[in-house]
């Protein structure tokens, strides 16, 4: 049974013959009809032209015919034999209808002999030499019946001639197939090659996806992304696993070593700026960009470790329409860079962005994570300090009374003194009521659920009058009352009770007043002034992480979760301002 390979041979000789089949019937065109044109002197003389002219457009047409069953792979074992008795018919009728032995046609008969030791074999293509030589002599001897050796003389130098054209042409098919066996192996080894290239390719980006799959941590998928790359340059690019590698990502407004292989301490410090050299390139266009002479490169040459490698690769990593950075690849060796390779390292960085933003996540969860917590640790230590200073003084305060009153009645003291003392425990523990509920109510103030923002402001100013006397003004837009939904409106209260409760406490204020009112009908604006010392707002800020206290940072996030701005200015002795924009409605 004959092997893929002989039958791909088999069928490549086929469309080879095919070919050389209507290069020789333009030959035989051409020389047909300039034959006429110089014998006749006469193109138009039909009856001498007609049988050639039949023969050869069959000829057209069957060649046709086959070209259309090779296109179609429908050939069958049977048809090289049949195109090969085809071939010798036509080429004897051709010789002998443009004049037999004097017919100018005569180098066609070498055709079927060519194509039968391509075809087949020696043996077959002296069989074909014969079989036209024998048609060419009996049709010699019928038409002129030579009376002499002599008149045989030059279908003998044609009998020889097809003869030794029989044995020559098993040297050329020889070489034919040969040639066309060398094509063919060079185009298996390809395919070899460029199978075993996506299998490397698909095995590594496995192991890839496996490693990034099994960790979250940001590091360890940098890492795992340059050393898969690496070990993917060692396979299918021959490297000895000497080459630099390096992911840089953005941090502000340039870009930074997060992550890196063979490089120095002095290249990992150093920063990039994203438009320049081949680095610029790469992130532009979203495309990996080849750099020859990495030292030449404006961006790379920054990085020493560079100036030994001769050839670099830039893959950029993006998500979208986001840059987060670009990998880059250094290698002392030029050209290791194909095409296979530079496909193996975008899908490794497209893995990577993948992960990175997977990690990414899951860090933002964890840092969410951690805020909340110490949010609520700030609103316990907060809690306490309020209970400690309030309550707790009120109540020990009291039970000092209470004792002191016990013994003036154990020492049988003033009726009037005893009801004095009672009267001022009264007092006090009133007063100690209404803190506790002023507290109760800042941590969850019902009446903003029901009434909305105005009422609970005003409920939360009258408290702050009844338990520490400080009279605080609202100037308060019934239209910007009605503006915001109950969501926005919790945020918004627990952002002027910040400033208030800041302005109470820190800056020795007089006066404070709140106002809310719309801005040009698209904006709610809230406002928290006041008269006391002020401060240097960059100066704190910078410090803030270091105060023990998350105040302000609330402050800030229930703004952004709102899509709001809130800013705040002020300076030593010119009081603070407090200023919340929440856009409204369209306009979020």
């Amino acid at each position: 049974m004959p092997t893929r390979q002989t039958i791909n041979n088999h069928f490549q000789l086929d469309w080879l013959i095919s070919n050389l089949r209507w290069l020789l019937l333009v030959g035989v065109a051409l020389v047909t009809f300039l034959d006429a044109f110089v014998r006749r002197a006469n193109l138009l003389d039909v009856n001498s032209l007609l049988p050639q002219t039949l023969i050869l457009v069959v000829a057209i047409l069957y060649n046709i015919a086959i070209i259309l069953l090779l296109s179609h792979e429908s050939s069958s074992p049977w048809v090289p034999a049949a195109t090969l008795i085809v071939d010798t018919l036509l080429t004897i009728g051709l010789i002998l209808s443009s004049g037999g032995l004097n017919s100018p046609l005569l180098f066609f008969a070498l055709f079927p002999i060519l194509t039968a030791a391509l075809r087949f074999s020696q043996l077959a293509s002296l069989l074909i030499a014969l079989g036209v030589i024998g048609s060419l002599g009996g049709a010699v001897y019928v038409s002129s019946r030579p009376s002499s050796w002599t008149a045989l003389l030059p279908f003998v130098v044609l009998s020889l001639v097809l003869l030794l054209a029989s044995m020559g042409s098993s040297f050329i098919a020889e070489e034919v197939k040969k040639t066309l066996a060398r094509k063919r192996e060079k185009e298996l080894q390809s395919e070899r090659r460029k199978l075993d290239a996506a299998q490397k390719h698909s095995r590594l980006t496995f192991e890839l996806a496996s490693t990034l799959s099994a960790t979250l941590n940001y590091d360890k998928v940098l890492k795992a992304a340059l050393e898969v790359g690496e070990k993917g340059m060692r396979e299918l690019g021959g490297e000895d696993g000497s080459q630099i590698a390096a992911v840089l990502l953005f941090t502000h407004d340039d870009l930074r070593v997060a992550a890196s292989r063979h490089l120095s301490p002095r290249d990992r410090d150093a920063s990039f700026r994203g438009d320049e050299g081949a680095v610029g390139q790469a992130l532009r266009s979203a495309e990996p960009v080849i750099v020859d002479s990495p030292v030449g490169d404006e961006a790379l040459s920054k990085l020493i470790s560079m100036h030994s490698c001769e050839q670099a690769i830039i893959v950029p990593l993006r998500a979208g329409f986001e840059n987060f950075g670009v990998v880059i690849f250094g290698s002392s060796k030029r050209g290791v860079y194909t095409k296979d390779l530079e496909n193996l390292l975008v899908a490794i960085c497209n893995q990577a962005i993948v992960a990175l933003q997977n990690a990414q996540l899951y860090q933002d969860l964890r840092d969410e994570k951690e805020r909340i917590v110490a949010v609520e640790e700030d609103a316990r230590k907060k809690l306490a300090r309020n209970l400690h200073d309030g309550p707790t003084q009120s109540m020990a305060s009291i039970a000092m009374q209470l004792n002191f009153v016990r013994k003036l009645i154990e020492n049988g003291g003033d009726a009037n003194e005893i009801s004095e003392e009672l009267r001022k425990a009264e007092n006090l523990a009133r007063r100690t009521t209404k803190q506790i509920r002023h507290m109760l109510f800042t941590l969850r103030p019902l009446i903003l659920e029901t009434q909305g923002l105005r009422a609970a402001l005003e409920q939360y100013v009258s408290k702050i009058a009844e338990t520490n006397g400080m009279t605080i003004s609202l100037d308060i837009d019934p239209r910007a009352a009605k503006a915001l939904d109950k969501e926005t409106e919790g945020r918004v209260f627990y952002i002027i009770e910040e400033a208030i409760s800041n302005a109470r406490k820190h800056s020795q204020a007089e006066n404070i007043w709140v106002r809310l009112r719309l801005q040009d009908d698209t904006a709610f604006l809230a406002e928290v002034e006041d008269d006391g010392e002020g401060f240097d707002v960059d100066a704190v800020q910078m410090t803030y992480d270091r105060r023990g206290s998350l105040g302000l940072v609330n402050m800030h996030e229930r703004a952004a979760i709102t899509s709001a701005d809130l800013a705040i200015s002020s300076a030593p002795g010119e009081g603070t301002r407090v200023r919340l924009v929440v856009p409204l409605s369209g306009e979020r």
